[in-house]
C-alpha cells in the first residue's frame, strides 16, 4: 500500500501545481476588450510574466477598459514604470503584490504609477500593496540620488479616487498631487483607507489641490530625506493652491519628520486663499506633531485664507506638539479647537508645547490664531506656549482662546489675553531705520584704482534667491563662476541663472550644474554693475570671477548665509547718521559669532552665539565721501554655523570678500 500513498502524493502535488500555475493569456478576451465588446477586463489575459510584466500591465492599462482587475497571482506583479489612462478603475485583487522592478528606476522622478492632465481615475486595492525598492534607491553607488520616486504621481489630474491601498518602500513619497501645467491643480480627489508605510521623503504630498479628501489613512514610518513628513501640503508656485482640503480620521505616527506640515512660503498674499481642515486625526511620535508656516517678509505678505485643526490629538512629538512660523496677523486664521497636545517635547525640558517663530526677514506681527478648548498635557514645569523672535521686531497679536495645562493631579485654564501674552512671551524692539532704496540707484567701485587679486576667492554660500553684482566696462570680455554646493541629502538640481545688465535687459544664461562649478563668459555691451541672479533651490551658490569686480547683493536687504565665515566689507554712504547690521540665526542650535568692524579694523561691537536677532547700530566715524565698515563672521561657541541671516539697516545691501572688489552707489 506504501506504493499507493506515494501515487497519491504525487497525483496531488501534480493537481497543486497545475492549479498555480498561472492563467494562459487569452487574446480572444483582448481583442473584445480593445474592441469595445467587453467592459471589465483581466490583467492575466495579457499575460503574466512573473520576472517582468511591465509590457502586459501596460497593454492592460492601454486597453481602454473601462475596468481592469490585477489578479492575485501567487507571486508579485513586476514592474518597470507604468502610465495610468483616463477613464479607468483598477482593481488590485485581496493580496496581490506590484513591485517595482530592481535595478531600473533609474531616472530620478521614475514612479511607479504616474498620470499627467488624466481624468477619471480610480484604483482600489484593499488587502492590495504596490511598493519599492527605498534601499536601493538610497545608494548613491547604484542610483542619482533624488526623492520624486513615487508610488502613486498625479499631475494636474481630475476625479482620482485611491483606496484600500497600501503604499510602500517609495524613493519619494506613497501618494504625490502636483501640477503639470500652472494654475491646473489635481481637484475632485478621494483617499481613502490607505497606508502609507516606509517611504522616503512624504507618506503624502499635496503641492497643488481643489476639493481634496484624505480619510481614515495611516501615514507611518516616513525616513530617508527632509522633509520626512506623514504629509506635507507644500505649494511650490504662488499659482498653487489648496482649496477645500479635508482630512479626516487619519493617523501620522514614527515619522522622522513632522506629523502634518503645511509650508506655504512661496504662497503670496495675492494667492487663491487656501481653506485646509483636518479633523479627527492623530500623531504619535513624530518630530512635531503639527507645523504651520508662511511667508512673512516684504515680498511673501501671507496667503490669506483659514487653517482650522478640530478635535485632533498630538502625542509624544519629539519637539513642539504645535509648531507655527512666520504667520503674519493679516494672512490665513489658524485655528485649534478642541486639540489635545499630550507629552510633547519631554527630552527638551526648554521646548514648550506650543512653539510660535519669526524668522529673520519677518516684517509683521505674528497673529491671528485660535485655540479653543485645547489641553495641554505636560509632565514638566514650563509655559505651555513660547515665541522665539528671529526678526527682532515682529510682536504678537490677536491670540485668543482658552489653554487648559494639566500637569500631574493640577488642572489649570488660562484665558488667552495680551496681558497674558505679553507675560509669558515678553516683546523685543529692535530700532526701526529707514531701508535704503536700491530703486534706480547705479553701482561703481568703491576704489576704482585698486588692483585686484583674482586669488583671493570668495567663500560665502548664499540660500535661497541668490544675487550677485559685477561691474564691467563695455567691451570687456568677463569670466564668473557659480558654484552649487549641496546641503543635506537633497538631490542635485541645475540652477538658473540670469543676467541682468546695468540696463535691465534680460540675459537668460545656461543653468548651473548642481553640485559643482560652471563657468560662464561674454562681452559687456554696457558699462555699469551686472546683477547675477541663481536660484540654487536648497542648496547654496558662490560666485567668483577671475577678470572682475563681484560682490554680494540684496534686493530684499537680507542675505541668507550657510556655513559662512570671513570678513565681509560693506559700504556707508556720506551723510548716514546711523545705519544697523541685524544678525540671526535659523533656530536655537545653528548659531554664529559676529563683529561689527570700523574703518579702521577695530571691532565696535561683538557678539559670541547668536540666535535669537541681535542688532548691532553704529554711526560713521566722520564727515568724509563715505567709509568701508566690515562684518567679521566665525564659529560661535554655543552651536554650529550653519543657516543665519544678516540685514543691512540703513546702508546699501552689498557685501564684498575684499576692500578692492566693493561696489557703492555711484556719485
Amino acid at each position: 500500500m506504501k506504493w499507493l500513498a506515494i501515487l497519491i502524493l504525487s497525483l496531488t502535488c501534480f493537481v497543486a501545481a497545475k492549479a498555480a500555475a498561472p492563467p494562459a493569456a487569452n487574446p480572444g478576451a483582448v481583442e473584445e476588450v480593445c474592441s469595445g465588446k467587453r467592459k471589465e477586463a483581466r490583467a492575466s489575459w495579457w499575460g503574466f510574466n512573473p520576472a517582468d510584466s511591465t509590457a502586459v500591465l501596460q497593454a492592460a492599462i492601454n486597453s481602454g477598459a473601462k475596468r481592469l482587475i490585477v489578479e492575485n497571482m501567487g507571486a508579485p506583479w513586476i514592474t518597470d514604470k507604468l502610465k495610468l489612462a483616463s477613464h479607468q478603475e483598477i482593481v488590485f485583487e485581496k493580496g496581490v503584490v506590484v513591485q517595482a522592478k530592481r535595478g531600473v528606476f533609474k531616472e530620478p522622478n521614475a514612479s511607479l504609477f504616474s498620470a499627467s492632465s488624466k481624468t477619471n481615475i480610480t484604483l482600489t486595492g484593499y488587502g492590495a500593496t504596490l511598493k519599492m525598492w527605498k534601499q536601493d534607491y538610497d545608494d548613491k553607488t547604484q542610483y542619482q540620488h533624488a526623492e520624486w520616486r513615487h508610488v502613486l504621481c498625479f499631475h494636474s489630474c481630475a476625479r482620482v479616487r485611491v483606496t484600500g491601498l497600501t503604499l510602500a518602500d517609495s524613493g519619494g513619497d506613497g501618494i504625490y498631487l502636483g501640477v503639470a501645467r500652472r494654475g491646473v491643480p489635481c481637484s475632485d480627489v478621494v483617499i481613502r483607507d490607505v497606508t502609507c508605510v516606509n517611504n522616503y521623503r512624504q507618506g503624502i504630498s499635496v503641492i497643488s489641490a481643489r476639493n481634496l479628501l484624505i480619510e481614515n489613512c495611516v501615514l507611518k514610518d516616513t525616513w530617508g530625506t527632509a522633509p520626512e513628513a506623514g504629509i506635507d501640503f507644500e505649494p511650490n508656485h504662488e499659482s498653487e493652491e489648496l482649496t477645500n482640503c479635508v482630512m479626516r480620521n487619519c493617523v501620522s505616527e514614527n515619522n522622522r519628520g513632522d506629523a502634518y506640515v503645511l509650508y506655504l512660503r512661496p504662497m503670496r498674499a495675492e494667492s487663491k486663499p487656501i481653506s485646509v481642515r483636518i479633523e479627527n486625526c492623530r500623531s504619535v511620535g513624530c518630530r512635531n506633531s503639527a507645523q504651520f508656516i508662511t511667508g512673512n517678509d516684504s515680498d511673501t505678505a501671507g496667503v490669506k485664507g483659514t487653517m482650522d485643526f478640530i478635535n485632533c490629538k498630538f502625542e509624544s512629538a519629539q519637539r513642539a506638539g504645535i509648531a507655527i512660523g512666520d504667520k503674519p496677523a493679516s494672512g490665513a486664521r489658524v485655528s485649534f479647537v478642541n486639540c489635545r497636545v499630550i507629552n510633547a517635547a519631554t527630552n527638551q525640558p526648554a521646548t514648550s508645547p506650543i512653539s510660535l517663530s519669526s524668522s529673520a526677514k519677518a516684517v509683521e506681527d505674528l497673529g491671528n490664531i485660535r485655540f479653543a478648548n485645547c489641553v495641554i498635557t505636560d509632565p514638566h514645569n514650563r509655559l505651555p506656549m513660547s515665541y522665539h523672535d528671529m526678526s527682532g521686531g515682529a510682536g504678537l497679536r490677536d491670540l485668543t482662546g482658552t489653554l487648559i495645562v494639566k500637569r500631574g493631579d493640577k488642572t489649570v485654564k488660562h484665558t488667552l489675553t495680551p496681558k497674558l501674552i505679553t507675560e509669558w512671551m515678553p516683546h523685543r524692539s529692535f530700532k526701526q531705520i529707514t531701508k535704503f532704496a536700491t530703486k534706480d540707484v547705479r553701482f561703481e567701485p568703491a576704489l576704482p584704482d585698486a588692483k585686484l587679486d583674482a586669488g583671493r576667492r570668495s567663500v560665502a554660500r548664499q540660500r535661497e534667491l541668490s544675487e550677485w553684482l559685477l561691474w564691467a566696462e563695455a567691451g570687456q570680455q568677463v569670466a564668473f563662476a557659480v558654484l552649487i554646493r549641496p546641503v543635506g541629502k537633497g538631490a542635485p538640481r541645475p540652477a538658473p541663472v540670469t543676467l541682468i545688465a546695468p540696463s535691465g535687459k534680460l540675459i537668460k544664461l545656461k543653468d548651473a550644474q548642481g553640485d559643482g562649478e560652471t563657468a560662464y563668459g561674454f562681452q559687456a555691451a554696457e558699462t555699469g554693475a551686472h546683477k547675477i541672479v541663481c536660484e540654487p533651490h536648497n542648496w547654496t551658490a558662490t560666485v567668483n570671477s577671475t577678470t572682475h569686480r563681484v560682490c554680494i547683493y540684496s534686493t530684499s536687504g537680507s542675505v541668507h548665509f550657510l556655513g559662512t565665515t570671513g570678513e565681509y566689507f560693506f559700504w556707508v554712504p556720506t551723510g548716514t547718521k546711523e545705519f544697523a547690521l541685524k544678525v540671526s540665526g535659523d533656530n536655537s542650535g545653528e548659531r554664529v559669532k559676529a563683529a561689527l568692524c570700523d574703518p579702521d579694523g577695530r571691532a565696535v561691537e561683538e557678539k559670541d552665539s547668536i540666535a535669537e536677532a541681535h542688532q548691532f547700530i553704529a554711526k560713521p566715524k566722520g564727515d568724509s565721501a563715505g567709509e568701508i565698515w566690515s562684518l567679521r563672521l566665525d564659529k560661535p561657541t554655543v552651536g554650529v554655523v550653519e543657516d543665519f541671516h544678516v540685514q543691512l539697516q540703513g546702508i546699501p545691501p552689498v557685501f564684498s570678500h575684499t576692500k578692492e572688489s566693493l561696489l557703492k552707489p555711484a556719485r
